[in-house]
């Protein structure tokens, strides 16, 4: 009883760590849709496993990474909104395996060379225009066997999605969409499907959310 109780204590002794301001309104107003964010963070994380330097390119309030640092050696996280970058230095400070950069993956390469990384609901985000570009800056930035992961909702399933809460969707791809802009790339190129919190190889028009996973630059 007495190693229960010490146990307890130690639990309610450690400093409370408030989430981040979008994942604290989803939260509030859709836990539901929490839980499946992170479930993604998990399908990357078990990709990435064993990497020992990874970059996530658009972290925003950095949910997920705690989760994803928990297979990687290194974690750096990425964003363009100097507020969010400066909050998640904040929040996640005894984290020391991950850190933060603010930066417009655009207009400038990360430094250092990252063996994985991942971009989770972000190129929906990215005008057409500017995607060679953002790209390029990430293949820069990649050892030539990297394992680079995207996740971006289906367009199929656009017709059912709620109005996103901070930038409209102006890049949605499918799944034969996904697939020919990865093989620029990658040699290898794999595609998954997820309805909620499942992962799968099914019917890819009918699935809400796509992955793409790269393995091994192409030169």
């Amino acid at each position: 009883m007495q190693k229960h109780e010490e146990w307890v204590d130690r639990i309610i002794e450690t400093p409370g760590r408030l989430l981040g301001p979008r994942a604290s309104h989803s939260f509030i107003n859709d836990p539901r849709h929490l839980a499946i964010t992170l479930s993604r963070y998990k399908f990357s994380a078990k990709m990435l496993k064993g990497k020992h330097k990874a970059i996530e390119v658009g972290c925003g309030d950095a949910l997920g990474a705690p989760l994803v640092s928990q297979e990687v050696g290194e974690l750096l996280c990425i964003d363009i909104d100097t507020q969010l970058i400066e909050g998640n230095k904040e929040r996640i400070s005894d984290l020391k395996q991950i850190y933060f950069e603010n930066l417009d993956i655009t207009k400038e390469v990360p430094v250092g060379k990252f063996d994985g990384g991942y971009s989770l609901d972000v190129i929906e985000h990215i005008p057409q225009e500017l995607e060679p570009q953002f790209f390029a800056n990430i293949c820069k930035c990649l050892t030539d066997d990297a394992i680079f992961i995207i996740g971006t909702p289906n367009i199929t399933a656009e017709i059912h999605a709620s109005r996103p809460g901070h930038s409209p969707h102006v890049n949605l791809k499918d799944e034969n969409g996904l697939r020919e802009l990865f093989s620029k790339y990658f040699q290898n190129v794999l595609i998954f499907s997820m309805n909620d919190e499942v992962v799968h190889t099914g019917f890819s028009p009918m699935a809400h959310f796509l992955f793409a996973i790269g393995i091994g630059l192409k030169h």
